[in-house]
């Protein structure tokens, strides 16, 4: 396998081990803004974070004084949100590059895999400070209430939830919310049929509970590798490596037969029993509706706290983008991942995919730009990417625009959606396919049955010999622009052409 990356693509970035490496990267990128004044983590802080991230780019906020705080703890948001350079930072790419070569390099990328370090318990960080039996009160840390209708304050929505598979021991790293009902009693909500609930399942079926472990302040390679979806055999704890270029590096459990995150801010041990149950929900979310109603779901049992000194809690806010936490980086990771998909089932001429994160998070919209190579080859690119492991999920809108269209660029994208593709002839509907349970598109008697649409955006196969040509720049002219760019005083750098006029 040739995991090098392009010249124009290889990794530039600085090194880091944890999240306060990491803040201290991006504060010198300032891409970071602290917040001294004390905030009120019931709504005014995630309404300071709204009100200021609704802009593509807008700084991660570490919130250093929380209102009824009996803790020294903190509390950063917007870690990576709608910033593709933070995103660039975190795995080690130039944050200039443009959003198409950030997702053809995050394919080499996502390759690589780097098996955790374990550390000597006295060597960890997180063990600065270790909490057991009555001396654990989670209600001492500052847990936010995100909206006015979630049915109470959250400590879990940027945190990392570790489960084991007690059959092939593999650690599944998921990412859950978690309602606070108490000093040791934490919600989870998990989503049927992942990893995380399979795994859960299998304890129980056991007739044991569920042993887990739970990161509040975790770094951004950590909390990127768990948003994602990989075989049972794999774990996100090896991608988060291969993510950061380092192995991710663990110690000992007290209680649990588990490593934790050595380097991480805030760490718990517990278990989930079954049958042991409390009311959780709703939270407002990423598709800018309540999600979840009111209902009784399982609860985390904390047995053991670790946590650093002045530990940073790491916090998630679902909304609408850009101010949603899983934003532009998520989107550059599925975009990858459905190219990946779409390769690996021997599918020709692929030139670029991009899942539009303004699409409710990367979960509306997506546009696949190929090489048409012979006839229906549009027609297969649509339904396998449609259906493929990255994008079955949600995903309902799919546009295949020819390579001469970037499809990263939406201006480019509606061009070809005017000029190209014939509603009548070019959309089709793929039905009884997979959404997600609180789709607010759908009735709640039919979710998570949702429906997808296949737009075909590209010039006719067969009619391209007889279609007007589309007028391009000659390439002698556009490099001649391109060498006088700084000559001609004109601002930033010249947009990339790959097309240009035949004789």
């Amino acid at each position: 396998m040739d995991d090098r990356l392009p010249a124009a693509q290889e990794r530039t970035g600085e090194s880091w081990r944890d999240l306060r490496d990491w803040l201290a990267l991006v504060e010198r990128q300032r891409e970071l803004r602290r917040i001294s004044a004390e905030v009120d983590p019931k709504e005014e802080l995630s309404a300071i974070t709204l009100l200021s991230t609704r802009q593509v780019g807008a700084p991660a906020l570490l919130f250093e004084t929380l209102a009824n705080n009996r803790s020294d703890a903190r509390v950063l948001i917007n870690m990576l949100a709608a910033s593709k350079e933070r995103y660039a930072l975190t795995v080690g790419l130039d944050p200039k590059l443009p959003v198409r070569d950030l997702v053809a390099a995050t394919r080499k990328i996502m390759k690589r895999r780097l098996p955790p370090a374990t550390i000597a318990r006295d060597e960890a960080p997180v063990n600065e400070i270790v909490l057991s039996g009555d001396e654990i009160d989670m209600t001492r840390y500052p847990s936010p209430t995100f909206w006015p209708g979630d049915g109470g304050p959250y400590t879990g929505t940027g945190n990392v939830t570790l489960i084991r598979n007690p059959d092939t021991g593999v650690i599944n790293v998921g990412v859950y919310r978690q309602m606070l009902h108490g000093p040791r009693k934490l919600g989870i909500n998990m989503v049927p049929g992942r990893h995380g609930a399979q795994n859960c399942e299998a304890w129980w079926a056991r007739g044991k509970p569920c042993p887990v472990v739970v990161a509040y302040g975790i770094d951004p390679a950590l909390f990127i590798a768990a948003t994602q979806v990989f075989g049972h055999d794999e774990s996100e704890l090896d991608v988060a490596g291969g993510l950061m270029g380092a192995p991710v590096e663990m110690t000992a459990a007290d209680l649990v037969d588990m490593p934790i995150p050595a380097r991480a801010e805030f760490v718990i041990e517990g278990h989930i029993h079954q049958g042991e149950l409390e009311q959780e929900g709703p939270l407002g979310e990423f598709h800018g509706y309540y999600s979840g109603k009111t209902e009784r779901r399982p609860v985390i049992t904390v047995d053991r706290i670790h946590h650093r000194r002045s530990p940073i809690m790491t916090a998630a806010l679902m909304a609408t983008y850009p101010s949603c936490e899983i934003g532009e980086y998520h989107a550059i990771m599925r975009s990858a991942r459905v190219w990946d998909n779409l390769e690996s089932m021997g599918v020709p001429g692929v030139t670029g995919v991009y899942v539009y994160p303004a699409s409710a998070s990367a979960a509306g919209l997506m546009v696949v730009s190929l090489k048409q190579l012979y006839p229906g080859h549009v027609a297969q690119v649509l339904a396998l990417a449609a259906q493929s492991p990255a994008a079955a999920y949600c995903i309902r809108w799919i546009i295949a625009v020819d390579d001469d269209v970037d499809p990263t660029d939406i201006n480019q994208v509606m061009w070809a959606m005017s000029v190209r593709s014939n509603p009548s002839d070019d959309i089709d509907i793929l039905r009884k396919t997979w959404s997600y349970r609180t789709d607010p598109s759908l009735a709640p008697d039919v979710r998570p049955y949702g429906s997808k649409a296949l737009i075909d955006a590209c010039e006719p196969h067969r009619f391209r010999a007889t279609m007007a040509k589309r007028a391009y720049l000659r390439k002698s002219v556009y490099e001649r622009v391109v060498s006088r760019w700084s000559e001609l005083g004109l601002p930033g750098t010249p947009p990339a052409e790959t097309h240009f006029h035949k004789e």
